[in-house]
Order: structure tokens, then C-alpha cells, then sequence
């Protein structure tokens, strides 16, 4: 202790020696050292002739009297002792030894930053030591522990320039690095958990040995995860969902391996050599993941689980309430174990193989021989079904979950532990390879790990969605579950700290604070956070941990909240002391407190702490209340009527009653002379506060209108309705300015100067521009519903509050580097040529279509999305118009050659697979998951008509050659030919064996292609709808089919990484082209009829000539030159119309748990792997970076277009 407490006080006796200091002497050395190359600082310093330089350097930056530059000089070389003396001491001091991030060295730390927060000054020097580490290798660690030090005393890091700087051996968690330059910085066993690197430029970096919580952030299933599974080996993990596919992951670089496309697999299981995976739910089947072909298929059906013995050699499964266990050497049924009476939900092998357990919904574990077949013994759960069995890896302990987790000794039978915690069913239980940890997972947005030897939450990581499956890696170095939005999380075990205040808010509301460095958060409890760090200032959770309604004063030093039937007021300068139970809503001036109980209303004065009036007339519960700018009207509401007060007497000036239904809002406008309200009648009144008469009735809304917000300058009325719309109205006219469709929000805000307008939309925000109505951008960040948004004072940060229980603050003034340089660096979804021949427009996963020039192969223009990524494309047979599918769920029309989005198309509930326009260019289809198809009138932007007749979901549709007919394929195996007129199916036809997934017209209209999962393309006669001819030559599943424009040809590609051109005559395969490494997605004829392009899962498009049958190019190859400064060669264009390229970004994350960000961050060239050997470029990436690689093909046509 003594030994601490010296060490303590000899670096506060350093950092006070230079606290003196200015940061232009810093900046004057650092300068020197970084021209004159210097290695050594401290042998460069102590050097008398490079000390007379430095005087110099420092002299030339101020216009000084001889007498002043005398002093200067004085106290430069004074300092310059300071500073030499200062370097050495904690070059030889532990402070450049140890980890101070260590917690052996928490108390040290503690006291220290105590210490240097009342010296701000020393702040500089930390900073200077944190640059030194790019100069002298001898000051590595100390800077390592200064920039530990600033991140811990919360400096604000952000934007600031760290090229070249080491650091090793500390913990950067929750550091800002926003937009900062980290180019050439080194990292070796660094935590980065947490750190924000948004908008951050990263080059040739050299990162090794990270510590980060989490490793990857794996998306790609359409629908939620069912189950996750490593791979014996460790290097690979499985995953699956019930509707569409399960997939393989490499775990090192977070890349999808293959893809196995199987409907309704709910559970899966690697054999224990890592070669093969069995899959159970409607089907049961073993696959050879090599080879990616089904090995076997067992005739059961309908299962819940399914397992491998240790040794590989049985198979275990339910069937209904039985046990099947199967011989998968012999490939024959071994036995069926009785004993359930009900469905089976869980079964697990003891680690050995000789027992097996089983659980299901008659509340009984059995435990069974798996020699003999025969029941060792029971053991009965009365509090649920049993969801989860796992064994622990000695086979001592079986876990089992209900709504509770029971753990029981195999030995005695009975019960060691009853962990309590969850409140729903317990779906999965995992065993940490040591035995020491049990992690859990249900219904609950959160997981929680377990200490094994005594029943102890150890930690919980919130997930933000509900637990399905859990799994330790074989090393017990990883865990994975399933996460938000069908993606898979990949964790360090041991970087998931414990964390026992376990906090579960829903939703987080927001305020802030009249001089906007202050917000306040609350839920169950009441947060005043700090903006500028992100700390939390103080809590108030004891007294006002039931609030429900809060409010600041207009000076913002008090704060009031209700509770029970009384109401606190806080001093929010002495931390949140509560002087006394008053108040509930403060006039402007601070001075009046009003607050509501029951059908009453009160005024309190501030001051006197006395009621000052009681306000009767309400002759319902009163639901809103609120003072006008001026402070001399109030206004309060119950479900009837609307009741203005003059404050000063507290007499009743007006009641006012003109809605027919409860009134949900109530606004004054920013100048004191108008109120408006919102009812349940769908209906917005607009009221003249001096004279009570009614001025408007805006009419519009189909349903009850929730939120009314008037603009800063009192001249637009923005609403909100559950009709989905946002309205916009001339306050002075009363008539609708513009309408926002498909925008059920929660909250809306003006920005101070009224150009702008916020509205949460599900787990985004988005912002529009106040006067036009266009979309600026949209945020995305959040994992759940945004519940709350407001704009700082000066309109230039928007802070946002979650059901995911985080805090955002979003820099809305930031511009986002203008650098579109990308190239298909994943899959490429589909290609399509224009009409006139000229361009191929292709779409891939990072969010921009590209448009080619298909003479020369150069990229002519990018139109970039922003948030939204793009699977589907589509040109308009007049070439005017494109059409692009955004995340599976919506459609945008636009502009050919300007990128100008016309139209936007929402309805479907299911994501959307293929979009055709009709020959004339008036129709748009689309088919989608929702199992409908619906028809679009282009002219318009409105819906035309829905068509109803699949049973599984559409894949495909595709317009006949002269508009009257639609044909679609689905997953139901089944083609529908439809009448466009009437919306009536006209035939059904049925060939495959498998789900259609592309069926195509010829442009003769005389026959009709179709490509399946079953390997086959058919040809049908469209008169007859008779089946023509079957094509064999795809050893894989047929992903599209495409006619020539001449109708003489036939293209059809494949998982199988071929495209097959057939003759449409001789029916006759004429050419197989192989060139691309993965799946080929899409084929393209030219209107020539010369050129066919593909486009593929390996992230390249290319050219073949017909022909010759050969490879013209391919278009996924960029030049040899990046450029030094972030600018924009490449022509683009917004979807949302915005001339500004901006993208807002987080600047600011509070939130409970550790969140790696990275969006808008820019790689390029570096090194970046985590003590685990996981590629951390991948997991950036995930998060929204830009990964550019190592060479860039610049077309010079493409900068002057």
C-alpha cells in the first residue's frame, strides 16, 4: 500500500513539474522531431546546439519587443528543464513498465485522474506523450498508459490527428476516436471495446493481438436464426434459419463460406470430424459440407432437435414424442426410446456418449443408456416444459431451462443450484469447454453467464433481441448467438465483463438541457449526462424510480418529476438533492410549476413553494398540460375538452370544444397565438389563443392524429398520425403543405432555425428538409424502436433514446468525406443491360448501383443509397426509368440518367425477390416473401392491384412480351400465369421438383423459361402451358433464366459458378462458361444479342461474347493509384436528391454495454487481427467502414461525366 501510494506521488510530482507548460512548446518539439527524424527525444532535447534551434522555432511564432522575448527566452529554457527532467523520470518510471489499465492498478489510476482533472493543463503533456510513441520506441508504454489516462478522464479525442502513434499493452474501451486520423498507428494488445471509430481514417495500419469483445457481426439470413453451431474443429460455424437456408462461416475472417439453401431446418449438428452437418426440421438430412450435396436423407419429418454422439457414430432426433437414435455407419435405425407423452424439445449427449438426455414438454428429464437403449432414471421439472439440456463437460452436471435453470448432480439425482433470473423460457444452455461458466438465453433480450461452482451471475450482455441458440467455441475462446435483425455475434468469452447492477430499462426518453451541453435521459430512473464526454453526471433512481412525466426548468438548474401523487423538485446543481414535493410543468419563466391530479389542476409558486391556484372544471382525468411562450395562457386537456387558463388569476378564459372524440395533443405555437390540438376524430384544430375561436380544421389524417409540432417560426404545423403519414401544414392558410406516407413515428423535432425536421421511424431516424419535404438522410445505428429524439439548442447535435436502452448523439452538421470509390466487393445480386445497349446497371451488398459503360468497361456513375443496400435492379423498356429493390423492403423508381428518385413503393410485408416492368413502362410488379404479388402504376407512384394465389413465397415475375400476361415462380415448386387486366390466375403449372426461382418470357411471346432448385430449366408453351423440353446440364440449383432478344437463345446460370447457353430449336446446349469462383446470380443479354453479362457471389460482373463463347472482360477490377485526399472521382447521385453527399454519423454512444462503431470509418492497406487470429477488417466492415483495397482503377472518363 505504502509501495502505491509513493509511486502515486511521484508521478503527481512529474506531471506537476511541466503543468506550466504551454501546448505550443509541445507542438514546437513535436514539430522538430517529426522533420529532423529523430529517434532518441531525450538525447535530441539534452543537445545544447538543438535546444538554441528550438528557441528559435518558438520565437518565430510570436511579434515580439526585445524586452518580452528576453522573458520569453527565460522561461522557454525553464520549461525546457521542466519537460527534460520530466521524460526522464517517467521514462525510468513504472509508468512506463506496467499496464496501468491493469486492475491491480485501479486504485493508482483513481487517484490520479483525481489529481489531474483539478490540473487541466496536464492534459497537454499526456497528449504529448501519447505523439511520442510515433518518435522514441523507448516511450511506448507510458504513452500507451497517457492515452488510457485521457480516454478514463473522458478528454474529448474526437477529430484530433494520432498518425503514427504505438500503443500497447492497455484498454482503449468506449474511447471516441470520432473522425480522427489513425493512419500508421501501431496497436499491440489493445482492448478497443466500445471505441467509436466512426468516420476515423485508418491507413496502413498495423493492428495486432486486439482485444475486442466482439469479433464479428455476421448478416446474410433473410429471417431470424435458429440455431448456431461451431464446427468441432473450431475454424467454422453453422448457422440456420426456418424459412430459406442455413450457411457456413469462417470464423477467422467472418466470411460466408457457402450457403445451403433448405427450408425449415430448426436445428443442425456437425459430426465430430467437422466433414458433415445434420439438419432437422420439416426434412432430415446429412449434408457434405465439402462437396455441399446431401449424403443422406432419413424418412423423418417434422422434428425439433437433432444431435451427433461424441464419437460421431449415432445419430439422435426427436419424432414427435420419441427418441430415434440412428447408426449413421450402418445407416439404419439402432433404437426408439418410449417414455414422453408429449413432444420432445431437447436432447444431449453426456460427454463420454454412454448417456443421453432428453426433455420436453411433460416437464420430465430422461436420462437414457445409449447401449442398450434402456431408461437409467427421471428427474422432474414442476415450473415449465423443458426448452434446453446440456451436459457440462465433465459429466457431472446437466443444466436444464424452463422459465427458470435448474442445475442437477448426475451422481445424487438432485438439484445443486436453481438460478433465477429469467422470466420466460430458457431456449438454450452452453457449458464455457472448462465447466466453469454456463451461459443462458430465452425470450429475454439479454444473456447472462453463470458461475458454475456457486450459482452466481457472473455477467450479462444485452442483445436487443430474443436468445435462440448459444455456443461456446471448442477452445472456449468465442461465444456466438444469434443477434438483431437474422445476424449472428461472435464474442470473447473472457472480454464480456461482469456486470452486476443489471439494469433493464425498455426505453430511454430525452432532453436537453437550455445550454445543450447537459442532457437527461429517463426510463425507471432519472441520467444527467455530460455531451460533450458522454459521462454520467449523477442518478437519480432511488425517489424517482416510478416517474412517468418530467420537466426542466428554463434556466435548466431545476428539475421536477412526478411521483405517485406527489411531485419532487431536484436541484440538478448539488447532484440531484430533492429539496421538496411540488410541481409538474414550468411556465417560461421558471417562476410557476403546474402539475395535474386527477381531473385537477395546480399552480405552484416556485419561490414560496405554495399553491397559488386550484383549477376545477375538467370534468375527466386531465392528459396533457402546458404553458404558453408568454407565460400568461395555460392549456390543459382531458378526452372531451380543451380548457384555457389565464395563469396571472387562474380564471378560465376559454373552454374550447369542437372535437368529436378524446383529444391525444395539444401545442402551443412558438409566438403564443395559436394552439393546436389532435384528436381521435383523425381531425387538427387550430385555435386563436386570444380570441378561444377555432381559425382551422385540418383534415386529412384516416386515423387518430398522436404528435403535433409547430416550426420555430410558428409558420408550419408538422403532424403525425396512425395512418402511417407525416403532414405538413401552412399555418397560416390552413391547407396541407406536403405529405410524408408510410411514416408511423413516435417523435418528431424542428431544428432551432426550422430548416430541418427529425422523425424516428422504427429503429432509424430520418431528416427532412422543412420546406420541400425530400429526405435529406437517414440515421441507422440503433437496434431497436427510437422512442425519443430532440436537437441540441443550436440545431447542430440530435440526440436520440432507444428501446435498445441507448443514448446517440448524431454531429447533423458533419459532412461525410466525399469519397465514392468502391468496387463490387461482395456479391453482385443482378445485372441488367439498358435498352439501347449502351450501360449495365448491377447492384451488390455495399449499398450503390453501378452503371457501366459496356463499350469500354469504365464506371460511368454510382448512385449511392446511403444506408440502404440494394439486391434487385431493373431498366424500363423506354430506358427512362430504373427500378431497384432497397433492403429487401421497399422499391424506388428514378431517373435513369439523373439518379432522381420519383417514386417510392411500400406495401409488401415480406421482403421483396423481383421487380418487371410492363413492355409499355406504365406497370411495375414485384413478388415478395408475403407470398402476394403486386402491380404498381409507374405514372402515378400508386398501387394498382394485389394477386393472391402462391402458398409459398414469390421469387420470380416477368411480364409477357405484350403486357397482358404475368408469370411468377415461387417456392411452392409452381408457376402462375395471370391475367393483368382482370388480376385473375389463368393457369398453374407444374413441372418442378424443387422452388422455382426464375421464370422468363421469350420475346416472341411464344415460350416460357423456368430455372430451379431441382437443377432444371423447362421450357413451356404459352398457348397450351404445356411443358416443351427439360434442359440438364446444372449440377446446382438454377438461380435465373434469360431469353436472347431474338428469342434464339436461352442463358442460364447457377450455383454451380457455370452459365449455360442453350438453343432454343434444337433445344440443344450450345456453351458452358465457367470464369466466375462462386455462385453466378444473374445473366443479361445485350439488345444485340452479342454480349451476355453475369454477375456473381464472388463480387465480379463479366462480359462474354456470345459467339466465341469466351470472357470479354471483367468489370470488378479498379487502378493502381489511391489517392492522398478524400474526394470524389466518380460521378453520384442520392437516392433521397440530396446535392450534399452527407452522412450523418454517432459521435456520441451512451449505452450500457461496450459497442464497437465504425460507419463511415475509411481502410485502406493495413493489418488488423485480434488476439484470437479473427480479421478485424471484416467485423469494421460489418459495422459500416469502407474497405478500400490495395490498388483502385480511377477511369479517367469517369471523372468528366
Amino acid at each position: 500500500m505504502q509501495g502505491s501510494f509513493q509511486e502515486k506521488q511521484a508521478l503527481d510530482d512529474i506531471f506537476s513539474q511541466v503543468k506550466d507548460v504551454e501546448k505550443q512548446m509541445f507542438d514546437v518539439i513535436l514539430e522538430t522531431f517529426r522533420k529532423e527524424k529523430v529517434q532518441d527525444c531525450i538525447g535530441y532535447l539534452s543537445n545544447n546546439g538543438n535546444q538554441k534551434q528550438l528557441e528559435q522555432q518558438f520565437l518565430q511564432r510570436f511579434n515580439l519587443i526585445s524586452v518580452e522575448m528576453e522573458q520569453k527566452l527565460h522561461n522557454f529554457r525553464n520549461k525546457m528543464k521542466q519537460i527534460i527532467d520530466g521524460l526522464k523520470k517517467i521514462k525510468d518510471h513504472d509508468f512506463n513498465k506496467k499496464d496501468y489499465s491493469d486492475e491491480k492498478n485501479y486504485q493508482t489510476i483513481k487517484q490520479l485522474i483525481t489529481i489531474l482533472k483539478e490540473k487541466r493543463q496536464m492534459i497537454e503533456f499526456l497528449l504529448f506523450l501519447v505523439h511520442l510513441t510515433s518518435i522514441d520506441n523507448t516511450l511506448i508504454q507510458c504513452g500507451s498508459n497517457s492515452i488510457y489516462l485521457l480516454v478514463q478522464m473522458n478528454v474529448d479525442l474526437r477529430y484530433k490527428n494520432f498518425e503514427n502513434i504505438k500503443v500497447s499493452n492497455t484498454s482503449l474501451v468506449r474511447a471516441n476516436f470520432f473522425s480522427c486520423d489513425l493512419s500508421g498507428s501501431e496497436f499491440e494488445n489493445v482492448n478497443i471495446s466500445g471505441i467509436n471509430l466512426n468516420c476515423a481514417k485508418l491507413f496502413h495500419c498495423k493492428w495486432q493481438n486486439i482485444r475486442v469483445d466482439q469479433l464479428h457481426h455476421l448478416k446474410g439470413h433473410l429471417y431470424k436464426v435458429k440455431q448456431i453451431s461451431f464446427s468441432p474443429n473450431g475454424t467454422m460455424l453453422a448457422s440456420c434459419d426456418w424459412e430459406t437456408s442455413f450457411r457456413i462461416w469462417d470464423i477467422k475472417r467472418g466470411k460466408k463460406l457457402s450457403i445451403f439453401y433448405s427450408r425449415g431446418i430448426i436445428s443442425m449438428c456437425f459430426s465430430p470430424n467437422s466433414l458433415n452437418l445434420a439438419t432437422y426440421g420439416i426434412y432430415l438430412n446429412i449434408w457434405d459440407i465439402k462437396r455441399g450435396k446431401i449424403i443422406s436423407k432419413l424418412n423423418y419429418y417434422n422434428g425439433q432437435v437433432i444431435r451427433y454422439s461424441p464419437d460421431g457414430t449415432t445419430l439422435a432426433f426427436d419424432y414427435s414424442n420419441l427418441i430415434i437414435l440412428w447408426d449413421v455407419v450402418k445407416r439404419q435405425r439402432k433404437f426408439e426410446l418410449y417414455g414422453h407423452d408429449r413432444y420432445v424439445q431437447s436432447i444431449c449427449f453426456s460427454p463420454e456418449g454412454t448417456t443421453l438426455a432428453s426433455g420436453g414438454e411433460d416437464r420430465i428429464i430422461y436420462l437414457w443408456d445409449v447401449q442398450t437403449g434402456k431408461k437409467k432414471f427421471i428427474l422432474r421439472c414442476y415450473d415449465g416444459e423443458i426448452a434446453s439440456l446440456c451436459f457440462s463437460p465433465d459429466g457431472t452436471i446437466l443444466a436444464s431451462g424452463c422459465n427458470q435453470i435448474y442445475m442437477w448432480n448426475i451422481k445424487t439425482r438432485k438439484k445443486i443450484f436453481r438460478l433465477m433470473g429469467h422470466g420466460n423460457y430458457v431456449k438454450s444452455l452452453c457449458f464455457s469447454p472448462d465447466g466453469t461458466t454456463l451461459a443462458s438465453g430465452g425470450d429475454e433480450d439479454f444473456m447472462r453467464l453463470w458461475e458454475v461452482k456457486t450459482g452466481q451471475i457472473k455477467a450479462q450482455l444485452n442483445c436487443n433481441t430474443s436468445i435462440q441458440s448459444i455456443c461456446y467455441s471448442p477452445d472456449g475462446s468465442k461465444i456466438s448467438f444469434n443477434g438483431v435483425k437474422s445476424s449472428i455475434l461472435l464474442y470473447d468469452a473472457k472480454a464480456i465483463k461482469t456486470n452486476t447492477q443489471l439494469k433493464y430499462h425498455r426505453r430511454v426518453f430525452i432532453e436537453f438541457f437550455p445550454d445543450g451541453k447537459t442532457l437527461m435521459s429517463y426510463d425507471k430512473s432519472l441520467h444527467i449526462w455530460d455531451v460533450q464526454t458522454g459521462k454520467e453526471k449523477f442518478e437519480l433512481n432511488n425517489q424517482a424510480k416510478t416517474a412517468n412525466v418530467i420537466c426542466l426548468s428554463p434556466d435548466g438548474t431545476i428539475l421536477a418529476t412526478n411521483e405517485y401523487r406527489s411531485i419532487l423538485i431536484w436541484d440538478v446543481k448539488t447532484d440531484g438533492q430533492a429539496k421538496v414535493a411540488n410541481s409538474i410543468c414550468f411556465s417560461p419563466d421558471g417562476t410557476i410549476l403546474a402539475s395535474s391530479e386527477k381531473n385537477s389542476i395546480f399552480l405552484w409558486d416556485i419561490i414560496t413553494r405554495k399553491q397559488k391556484f386550484k383549477l376545477n372544471g375538467h370534468t375527466k382525468d386531465v392528459n396533457s398540460i402546458e404553458f404558453s411562450s408568454d407565460g400568461t395562457t395555460f392549456v390543459s386537456s382531458d378526452d372531451d375538452s380543451i380548457r384555457l387558463w389565464d395563469v396571472k388569476t387562474g380564471e378560465l378564459k376559454f373552454e374550447l370544444n369542437g372535437h368529436t372524440q378524446s383529444v391525444c395533443s395539444i401545442c402551443f405555437s412558438p409566438d403564443a397565438s395559436t394552439l393546436a390540438s389532435g384528436s381521435n376524430n383523425n381531425s387538427i384544430l387550430l385555435w386563436d389563443v386570444k380570441t378561444g375561436k377555432l381559425k382551422f380544421e385540418l383534415n386529412g389524417h384516416t386515423q387518430s392524429v398522436c404528435l403535433i409540432c409547430f416550426s420555430p417560426d410558428a409558420s408550419t404545423l408538422a403532424s403525425s398520425s396512425y395512418d402511417d403519414t407525416l403532414r405538413f401544414w401552412d399555418v397560416k392558410t390552413g391547407k396541407l403543405k406536403f405529405e410524408l406516407n408510410g411514416q408511423y413515428v413516435c417523435s418528431i423535432s424542428f431544428s432551432s432555425d426550422g430548416t430541418t425536421f427529425a422523425s424516428s421511424y422504427g429503429n432509424s431516424i430520418r431528416l427532412w428538409d422543412a420546406k420541400t419535404g425530400k429526405l435529406k438522410f437517414e440515421l441507422n445505428g440503433h437496434t431497436q424502436s427510437v422512442c425519443s429524439i430532440c436537437f441540441s439548442p443550436d440545431g447542430s447535435i440530435l440526440a436520440s433514446g432507444s428501446y435498445d436502452k441507448s443514448i446517440r448523439f448524431w454531429d447533423v452538421k458533419a459532412v461525410n468525406p466525399k469519397f465514392s470509390i468502391n468496387k463490387n466487393s461482395d456479391r453482385v445480386w443482378q445485372v441488367c443491360f439498358s435498352p439501347d445497349g449502351s450501360s449495365l446497371a448491377s447492384v451488390c451488398d455495399d449499398n450503390y448501383i453501378y452503371q457501366w459503360d459496356v463499350n469500354t468497361g469504365n464506371l460511368k456513375s454510382l448512385l449511392k443509397g446511403h444506408n440502404n443496400f440494394f439486391n434487385t435492379i431493373c431498366f424500363s423498356p423506354d430506358g427512362t426509368m430504373l427500378a431497384v429493390v432497397s433492403d429487401y423492403s421497399f422499391i424506388f423508381i428514378m431517373e435513369a440518367k439523373t439518379g432522381k428518385c420519383l417514386f417510392k413503393f411500400e406495401g409488401h410485408d415480406g421482403n421483396i425477390n423481383s421487380i418487371c416492368f410492363s413492355p409499355d413502362s406504365t406497370q411495375l410488379a414485384s413478388g415478395s416473401y408475403d407470398k402476394s404479388i403486386l402491380l404498381w402504376d409507374v405514372k402515378t407512384g400508386q398501387r394498382k392491384t394485389q394477386l393472391n394465389g402462391h402458398f409459398y413465397c414469390i421469387n420470380s415475375v416477368c411480364f409477357s412480351p405484350d403486357g397482358s400476361s404475368l408469370a411468377s415462380g415461387s417456392w411452392d415448386n409452381s408457376i402462375c400465369i395471370w391475367d393483368v387486366k382482370t388480376s385473375q390466375q389463368n393457369a398453374q403449372l407444374n413441372g418442378h421438383s424443387d422452388c422455382v426461382f426464375s421464370v422468363c418470357y421469350s420475346p416472341n411471346g411464344t415460350l416460357l423459361a423456368s430455372g430451379s432448385y431441382d437443377k432444371l430449366v423447362i421450357l413451356w408453351d404459352v398457348k397450351t402451358t404445356v411443358q416443351k423440353s427439360k434442359f440438364e446440364g446444372h449440377t446446382q440449383a438454377v438461380n435465373q433464366v434469360c431469353f436472347s432478344p431474338d428469342s434464339s437463345k436461352l442463358a442460364s446460370c447457377s450455383k454451380d459458378m457455370s452459365i449455360c447457353l442453350w438453343d432454343v430449336k434444337t433445344r440443344q446446349l450450345t456453351s458452358q462458361l465457367f470464369g466466375h469462383s462462386s455462385s453466378v446470380r444473374s445473366v443479361s443479354f445485350s439488345p444485340d444479342c452479342n454480349i451476355l453479362a453475369s454477375g456473381s457471389d464472388d463480387g465480379s460482373i463479366c462480359l462474354w461474347d456470345i459467339a466465341k463463347g469466351q470472357k470479354i472482360q471483367d468489370l470488378d477490377k479498379f487502378c493502381e493509384v489511391i489517392p492522398t485526399k478524400f474526394q470524389n472521382p466518380i460521378k453520384t447521385f442520392s437516392l433521397y436528391n440530396n446535392d450534399k453527399f452527407v452522412i450523418p454519423h454517432t459521435k456520441l454512444l451512451i449505452s450500457q454495454d461496450p459497442i464497437l462503431q465504425a460507419q463511415g470509418a475509411f481502410i485502406f492497406n493495413g493489418e488488423f487481427s485480434t488476439h484470437l487470429n479473427t480479421d478485424l477488417q471484416e467485423l469494421f466492415k460489418q459495422k459500416g467502414s469502407q474497405i478500400l483495397e490495395n490498388k483502385f482503377k480511377l477511369f479517367q472518363n469517369a471523372t468528366q461525366n
